[in-house]
């Protein structure tokens, strides 16, 4: 009988081979649809949710929030709970609100000379990536920083470096920054376009776009209110940014008139840049949002006062109409305001209570000065009397 084999030899065929199936690229977010997106900046008084809550009724599909007290260093939590951000994502997605925008705290300055305030600085942007994070927010929007006593290129490089190392040490995300034009009050950077773009240069590895205001290019310099001016502007920042590297737009009126290099918004229409150029600014085919002359998903967002209740509805709704889409406009919540009729009273017996407050310090101020001078506790200092001259003995002649 013959041996047989203890095995059987089975020859390697390479199709047999595992091979995992690559991850599937991840589907373009729902705001993304070519649709224009319309928002404004909404208050997370009360909570984030709110912030929605408030930009649906205003009849908004996107939005802007600070994820913390924009004006103090201790703004509230410097994280958000993994609860809270789960919370807040699904009722945005429910919504189907986007573009998200967290504007940055304003104290932030990441061009500051002083050590101290550049590491606070650079901690409070690394805090606002965080929250931006946990929020799933689309865009975190920041102010270059200003520059103090040193040379404006040299004050570029610090903001530049400091970006870098409040953007370490991140999980991956799709989180974007932003970096916003100035209105060139001080030594404010970013108030030049070309600035600007060469800050954004120099941190492409880390995919950071811009986000242009209206009203600060005006005071700025940038003539958008003309025809002429605006086609001139557009063609400057495709220059030095590339209008495919602004997803975000401010779109604000003006107080100030050209050049007067002061930021002070004003409602939509209503200010020194006025209504007509808004409507072309908004139907500019390469500011749309449908390529491949316009991008994806591109925002434009007011950031405009809310001096009586109503404000912000009648702004998101002018930004509909000068873009020519008001029948498409999802439906205001008629009557509804972020500033309510009592929350107005409120302010201004704040603001009286402040004034009188004031004056009274000013007049108790003034009082103890008074009776110092009185009681001779506060007299001015005695005048010195004029110096004698020497007498000089003059020499006799020798004889």
């Amino acid at each position: 009988m013959p041996e047989q084999p203890l095995t059987n030899v089975i020859e390697f065929d390479p199709e047999d081979e595992y091979r995992p199936e690559p991850e599937p690229e991840p589907a373009p977010p729902t705001w993304m649809d070519g649709t224009l997106r319309i928002g404004i900046h909404s208050s997370i008084a009360g909570g984030h949710l709110n912030a929605l809550e408030s930009a649906q009724k205003l009849g908004c599909n996107a939005l802007q929030i600070f994820s913390a007290n924009p004006r103090m260093w201790a703004g509230g939590p410097a994280r958000i709970t993994e609860v809270d951000g789960a919370a807040f994502r699904a009722r945005r997605e429910a919504l189907g609100l986007g573009p998200l925008v967290i504007h940055a705290n304003y104290l932030i300055n990441l061009a500051a000379q002083q050590p101290m305030l550049r590491t606070r600085s650079i901690q409070a942007f690394h805090d606002e990536l965080v929250r931006g994070i946990a929020l799933g927010a689309d865009f975190v929007v920041l102010h270059p920083g200003a520059c103090g006593d040193c040379r404006p290129d040299q004050a570029a490089r610090l903001a530049v470096e400091s970006i870098k190392q409040a953007a370490k040490n991140l999980p991956p995300t799709s989180l974007r920054i932003l970096l916003e034009n100035t209105a060139g009050m001080g030594t404010a950077l970013g108030a030049r376009l070309e600035e600007l773009g060469e800050m954004l240069n120099a941190l492409r590895n880390l995919n950071v776009g811009a986000c242009l205001d209206t009203a600060h290019l005006f005071a700025a310099g940038y003539d958008i209110k003309s025809e002429n001016g605006l086609a001139s502007t557009l063609e400057l920042i495709d220059r030095a940014i590339g209008l495919e590297r602004i997803p975000v737009f401010h779109v604000n009126d003006s107080k100030i008139p050209l050049g007067g290099r002061v930021d002070r918004h004003e409602h939509i229409g209503k200010g020194k840049i006025g209504a007509d150029a808004f409507r072309r600014f908004l139907m500019h085919p390469r500011l749309s949002a449908l390529p491949p002359e316009g991008l994806a998903g591109r925002a434009f967002l007011a950031e405009t006062p809310i001096d009586d209740p109503g404000d912000d509805r009648r702004n998101v709704a002018a930004l509909w109409d000068f873009a020519g889409l008001k029948d498409q406009a999802p439906e205001a919540e008629k009557g509804f305001s972020m500033l309510t009729a009592a929350a107005k009273k409120k302010v201004a017996l704040q603001v009286k209570a402040e004034k009188s407050a004031s004056q009274a310090r000013d007049r108790k101020m003034r009082a103890t000065v008074a009776a110092a001078a009185r009681d001779g506790r506060l007299s001015r200092p005695a005048k010195k009397s004029p110096a004698k001259p020497r007498s000089v003995k003059k020499a006799g002649r020798k004889s």
